[in-house]
């Protein structure tokens, strides 16, 4: 039976020979591009088309027609090529717009045998040039994903989002266009069989993604707050689900829910060294066994980097098979409605049984597509459990949960002699399957504050808090993602200080004072806030002028040039206008220069400076001491749940962490 995707949704490939089918609502010129593990285009050359059709293991086809066929030999596939994505483009002198003619159909089937998998690109509206459906490599085995996005600007926009320089892009599309041009054809004939059977139609897409979602005619991309490092190129396109990975979430939006940003960064190497080797399976799978999983199992120039991707990707696979379940469960629920409507309207199905039969056959198709979305989805989610079972034992420390033996087994006792590539903050899961919990990684260095919410406002599961255990549980929060900073960075690469103006947050901090790993003692009162802030505020102005110069090494000795991190509990407290003033130019000027926020605040309680602070809000990333579903993904829709990383109650983890790095501190002074 052919799988009917809908867009989003994958599918096993279980031939290494395939070939790709297109039908088409009109003459189309198809194309083939091949990228890496990001889905980036390494250059013209990965793009093949009727003038260039140079992939040994790839057949194109060398017209425009209605009608295509590729072939694809997956086992001859390089080992640097994770993604072959099928493109469609109107040629010149056709239609505009792919919403102007009938939705195309393309499949992936055996060669010249049964179809494994097909999509119907409904949908469209003002796209010129369509990604179809992709092939892509995952745990060492081949899937069908059905994408359906595309470019209203054309092919040159598509390969630019794809990663090709934009005079690159540009320049191959005219090429390839303009080879095009004189060779438009006439649909081909149907074969008896092609004009008997109908193309398959499909669940209706995805509805389009709220708020931040992409501009229209533009692929969607992906979780932010891991952001990019200075080394890391531009972002991946997508239709890459959202990442909360950074896999984390993105944007925080002062007036509406934070959402996830699925911009992914890549870190380029930094030496010549060659990258480690990737592990190798034990065993490989049985007969109609799945990929058993590995840890380490994504591309990467170090074992850090491989598991960071390869959380995104498992981030990615849990956002997509539940879009597509869900679609198909929407979809399912509007052709019941539409087939009921029908009955009720039919005068033959006014009397008798007649009706009852209508109506319970509608349900019947109703519930029968559920069951085949939902089998999709046990299948995935399996998959996808089986995965953290294995990669969650091998998190380095900073991606790894308290309560994992990392932290406990002397493995993080030495300060690193690196800094750390992201860092863990919570999980994030969906109400499909509670317990799946993907790690939400922040990249590093943070490119953007982070805001924890301590007012009883923020979710209804702080409103369900008492109000003292809510403000203890949000600088909890704070100290413990200061303790994981201080350990994972090595030696005095980095520095944390603390406002608590009104001294509230003393219990928490007491672990922090009293081991000695602090800037400073905690900034007391109004003098302590604008001490405080004066001297990260002249740290950004120098190190912004020294950069500017081109002379960082002739900053001031007392300058202190490791990472900072600022604690700020309980704003405003303590604070007058210029001390706001400050911490928002802290906020937007700091983190190019190495000097970051973290907030424990409630906004309702600073609501007297009324759209003054609403910049600054805006520009940090909320997140809530307890579980809550509050960030939302523009990609397709999701509210994720997130849940704060806390250490166990009544664990010594952040004492003995504390330790670790106090001790190691004083070996490292001379």
């Amino acid at each position: 039976m052919t799988a009917e995707l809908v867009r989003g949704q994958n599918h096993p490939l279980s031939r290494s020979r395939v070939e790709i089918r297109v039908s088409a609502g009109t003459p189309v010129l198809a194309l083939a591009s091949v990228g890496d593990d990001a889905g980036r285009l390494p250059g013209p050359e990965a793009v093949a088309h009727p003038g260039a059709r140079a992939l040994a293991w790839l057949e194109v086809p060398d017209a425009v027609s209605d009608r295509h066929r590729f072939t694809v030999d997956l086992d001859a596939v390089g080992p640097a090529v994770h993604r072959v994505g099928l493109v469609l483009v109107l040629p010149p002198g056709g239609p505009v717009r792919f919403g102007a003619v009938p939705a195309s159909y393309v499949a992936v089937a055996e060669p010249e045998g049964a179809e494994i998998a097909g999509c119907t690109l409904d949908g469209l509206d003002s796209e010129t040039a369509v990604v179809a459906l992709e092939l892509y490599r995952r745990q060492g085995a081949w899937k069908v994903r059905a994408v359906g996005q595309g470019y209203a600007d054309g092919l040159g926009a598509l390969l630019s989002d794809a990663g090709l320089p934009g005079p690159d892009a540009v320049a191959l599309a005219a090429r390839v266009m303009a080879a095009a041009a004189p060779a438009v054809s006439a649909p081909a004939p149907a074969t008896a069989a092609e004009a008997a059977t109908p193309a398959p139609t499909a669940p209706a897409p995805i509805a389009p993604a709220p708020a931040e979602a992409a501009p229209t005619g533009a692929v969607p991309t992906v979780p932010q707050g891991l952001r990019v490092p200075q080394d890391a190129p531009p972002a991946a396109p997508a239709p890459q689900a959202p990442a909360p990975y950074a896999g984390t979430p993105g944007s925080a939006s002062g007036d509406g829910p934070p959402t996830i940003s699925y911009a992914h960064p890549r870190r380029r190497p930094t030496s010549a060294e060659p990258p480690e080797p990737a592990p190798q399976r034990a065993q490989a799978p049985g007969p109609g066994e799945p990929p058993r999983p590995v840890a380490g199992d994504a591309a990467g120039w170090s074992m850090e980097e491989r598991l960071y991707n390869q959380v995104w990707g498992m981030f990615e696979d849990l956002a997509r098979t539940v879009a597509a379940y869900r679609s198909a469960v929407e979809f399912a629920d509007a052709r019941m409605d539409r087939e009921l409507g029908e009955a009720l309207s039919d005068p033959r199905h006014r009397l008798g049984g007649s009706g009852d039969a209508a109506r319970d056959a509608a349900r019947g198709r109703r519930d029968e597509l559920v069951d085949r979305a939902r089998a999709v989805l046990d299948r995935d989610l399996a998959q996808l459990v089986a995965e953290t079972e294995v990669v969650e034992p091998a998190l380095p420390a900073p991606y790894a949960r308290w309560d994992n033996p990392v932290w406990h087994d002397g493995r993080a006792a030495a300060l690193p002699e690196e800094n750390p590539l992201a860092l863990r903050l919570g999980d994030l899961h969906l109400p499909e399957r509670p317990d799946l919990r993907i790690p939400m990684l922040m990249r590093l260095p943070l490119e953007r504050g982070i805001w924890i919410d301590n007012g009883r406002t923020g979710s209804e599961a702080a409103m369900a808090m008492d109000t003292d255990r809510l403000r203890r549980a949000a600088m909890d929060m704070a100290v413990a993602h200061a303790v994981r900073l201080l350990a994972v960075h090595p030696g005095d690469r980095f520095s944390v200080h603390v406002i608590d103006a009104a001294g509230a947050g003393a219990a928490s901090l007491a672990p922090l004072v009293r081991s000695g790993v602090l800037a400073g003692p905690p900034a007391a009162g109004a003098g302590g806030v604008t001490r405080t802030l004066a001297a990260l505020t002249r740290r950004v102005d120098l190190v912004q002028m020294a950069l500017r110069a081109g002379a960082p090494e002739d900053l001031p000795p007392d300058v202190d040039t490791a990472g900072q991190l600022l604690i700020v509990h309980d704003f405003p407290h303590g604070f007058d206008d210029r001390a706001v003033t400050q911490l928002r130019y802290l906020a937007d000027e700091g983190p190019a220069v190495g000097v970051h926020l973290l907030m424990v605040a409630d906004r309702d309680e600073a609501s007297a400076y009324g759209p003054l602070l609403d910049p600054l809000w805006r520009s940090l990333m909320r997140l809530s001491p307890v579980p809550d579903n509050h960030l939302a993904d523009p990609w397709v829709g999701h509210h994720w749940t997130f849940e704060p990383d806390l250490p166990p109650r009544g664990s010594q983890v952040l004492d003995r962490a504390l330790d670790r790095i106090a001790a190691g501190r004083r070996g490292s002074r001379p």
